[in-house]
């Protein structure tokens, strides 16, 4: 009986590792047409190549480490959640740390997660409208492998800077704090025909890092309670967004 408790065990380890190591894989692009595959694979380059050359410039200051630090003690892991515009710096600055993201089943998710593999992602696919049920399961799996996980979380396709509810509900599951955080490049090219105003950071600019306290649910929270922290976790995201545009201001006077 032991014997075969430990084997069961073993299995279940064996299962959840090699679940995670799918979310670092590429995925497999067979069932896209050629003319779409050559598409994703020269954007995951251009992407990866440009965010390695660029971001590498930046010199990064940073407010709030000590909510990073408070986020990772006593066996918790961050949920990290910022806004989708701010993609180009986050991939860079949270590079190697083996964190999930949650992209969308479409053209534009699958050139993001295979860039942001190249940068020490996994990379889970889902969105609000597509697939969200099982990405959120899949994403509680590998929390409770030990992977830290990321939302942008007003994606993938908006209303720019309203967060959605993924993140929250993730926190119920698992236990783990959420982590809002953002960048704020002091100069930047802003990407104007995009829905999120996509932002990339000039040459040797400086960036603020500004990271929130970390925001717990509790694991019994009903509607109105994970309304409240959506709430809660819109606020903060605001706040600290708002810390960055002032930051941006005294960069430029």
């Amino acid at each position: 009986m032991q014997a075969s408790t430990k084997q069961s065990a073993i299995g279940a380890g064996d299962r959840g590792a090699g679940k995670a190591a799918r979310a670092y894989s590429f995925a497999d692009l067979s069932s896209y047409p050629f003319k779409v595959r050559l598409l994703i694979r020269i954007a995951d380059l251009t992407f990866f190549i440009l965010i390695k050359l660029i971001a590498g410039t930046v010199r990064f200051q940073i407010e709030g480490w000590e909510n990073w630090e408070a986020a990772s003690r006593e066996g918790k892991i961050p949920i990290y959640t910022f806004w989708h515009n701010r993609v180009f710096l986050a991939t860079y600055f949270w590079q190697r740390r083996r964190i999930v993201v949650l992209t969308s089943q479409s053209f534009d998710g699958e050139y993001i997660a295979r860039f942001i593999q190249r940068f020490g992602y996994g990379a889970v696919r889902g969105s609000s409208t597509r697939g969200a049920v099982g990405a959120l399961v899949e994403m509680v799996r590998l929390m409770r492998a030990g992977c830290p996980t990321a939302f942008t979380i007003d994606g993938p396709k908006g209303p720019r800077y309203v967060a959605k509810m993924g993140a929250v509900l993730l926190a119920k599951k698992t236990g783990h704090p959420i982590l809002p955080f953002t960048i704020s490049p002091a100069r930047l090219w802003r990407s104007s025909k995009s829905w999120d105003q996509t932002q990339v950071p000039k040459p040797f600019t400086r960036a603020l890092v500004v990271i929130a306290p970390p925001i717990y649910v509790a694991p019994d929270a009903d509607e109105a309670m994970l309304e409240g922290k959506r709430d809660e976790l819109q606020g903060a995201l605001d706040a600290i967004n708002r810390r960055g545009e002032v930051w941006c201001g005294e960069q430029k006077a």
